[in-house]
């Protein structure tokens, strides 16, 4: 819980990136007032002239030499508090920033993106079909096993984009009458059932090249097939335009993300696919079913730990530093009529987050101020990017424990 005592604050002003000035300039926190900046924060704004000229001599760095761990140069020193300063000012600014202008610039960096989005989805689901043709080209000619494990990668990808693709239009349609909170955790789903599709193609592949390995040499095993390896290595190049193309989108759609994460295993799946399919007909030929069951490995690794992350947001996994301490900062700041803040909690619920504040008022409060005061707060918080949904609860003193238990009892 996160208690915060609070003196008459009020933040209905909004400030524009020109009135706030640069970084650069060590007197542009004069730019904030009592109405924009009641806690002061912008005083412990660093310019980047006087980040330059920091030195690592202070009381910090003094008592960090004393813990455990190697000890750091003079220049390592330097760099850390450089980095720090530049963070805080970073982590001030994101706070001092209005949340209407949080919300414009997420809105306006999604109208930016909207068409590169597409074009990377139904690019990409386009793609993998060319591409899956050609390495089950490739794979069935060659009858090497590392290219059969790529083809099989590649052949369920379309299959896959399609999920994602469903998945997606069923966020957009939602009937409010039968789901009330939306469905924004069907694309958190689709995302896992993606993964588990990739490990149980992975699992079957594994049982093939254990087979082959028992069995041991036959014939035709050390035959290059050139046309198979050039077939593969045109879905390498292919791949590594896709997964720089999404890179600039990975953090903005989950969707997108899943996309970038897909071209990337398949970069190290048909460059590590090509090296043991040609090692095993040039080498040794066990090369090449230990390749496969190798590549089948790192699969499923890469894809488990992919379904690991979306379970834990659809369980509902905490938001990080940042995000609270702007939840907090925006609660704290959203009237004078707030006395305290007695607890703040936000988590995930599939990929948006859902916001949880107890703010504590004057007992003497009328029912119309109070519910004024947290229904605008609720709209506020709803307003932030990534947010979902917000609940503000009211109370008039914060010395009680806890009035709902986090474990229910079956």
């Amino acid at each position: 819980p996160t208690r915060v005592e609070q003196s008459s604050v009020s933040t209905n002003a909004s400030v524009s990136h020109a009135a706030r000035g640069d970084v650069e300039n060590p007197r542009f926190s004069a730019c904030y007032g009592r109405d924009n900046d009641p806690f002061q924060l912008s005083s412990r704004l660093k310019s980047l002239s006087e980040i330059n000229v920091i030195k690592a001599g202070n009381k910090s760095w003094r008592q960090a030499r004393h813990r455990k761990g190697p000890a750091l140069s003079d220049s390592q020193k330097k760099s850390k508090l450089r980095e720090f300063y530049k963070e805080q000012n970073e982590r001030i600014e994101h706070l001092l920033k209005p949340v209407d202008e949080h919300l414009r610039e997420a809105v306006d960096k999604k109208d930016e993106t909207q068409l590169r989005q597409k074009i990377a989805v139904h690019g990409s689901f386009a793609a993998n079909i060319i591409l899956s043709g050609l390495q089950l080209y490739g794979a069935i000619s060659s009858g090497s096993l590392s290219l059969f494990t790529t083809m099989a990668d590649s052949v369920f990808d379309p299959l896959s984009n399609v999920t994602l693709i469903l998945s997606n239009r069923a966020v957009n349609k939602v009937d409010a009458r039968k789901f009330p909170s939306g469905k924004a955790r069907v694309e958190t789903v689709g995302n896992i059932l993606f993964s588990f599709l990739m490990c149980s193609v992975s699992f079957i592949l594994i049982v093939m090249s254990i087979r082959d390995l028992a069995a041991g040499p036959g014939e035709g095993d050390n035959e290059l097939h050139l046309p198979s390896i050039i077939a593969v290595s045109v879905a390498f190049a292919t791949k590594l335009c896709l997964f720089l193309y999404c890179w600039a989108l990975r953090n903005v759609y989950s969707q997108v993300r899943i996309l970038w994460e897909d071209h990337r295993n398949d970069l190290f799946i048909n460059g590590f696919g090509i090296l043991t399919s040609v090692g095993g007909a040039k080498l040794a030929w066990w090369i090449d079913p230990m390749g496969a069951i190798i590549l089948s490995c790192l699969i499923s690794g890469l894809w488990m730990h992919t379904a690991y992350g979306e379970f834990q947001l659809l369980i509902g996994v905490t938001a990080d530093v940042p995000t609270l301490q702007l939840i907090t900062y925006v609660s704290m700041t959203h009237s004078p009529l707030i006395s305290q803040i007695d607890t703040v909690r936000a988590y995930y619920s599939g990929p948006r987050l859902v916001v949880e504040v107890d703010i504590v008022m004057d007992p003497n409060e009328t029912l119309q101020t109070t519910h004024d005061v947290s229904d605008s707060l609720q709209t506020k918080l709803e307003s932030l990017p990534d947010v979902e949904r917000a609940y503000v609860h009211v109370d008039y003193e914060s010395s009680h424990k806890p009035e709902h238990f986090v474990k229910k009892e079956l």
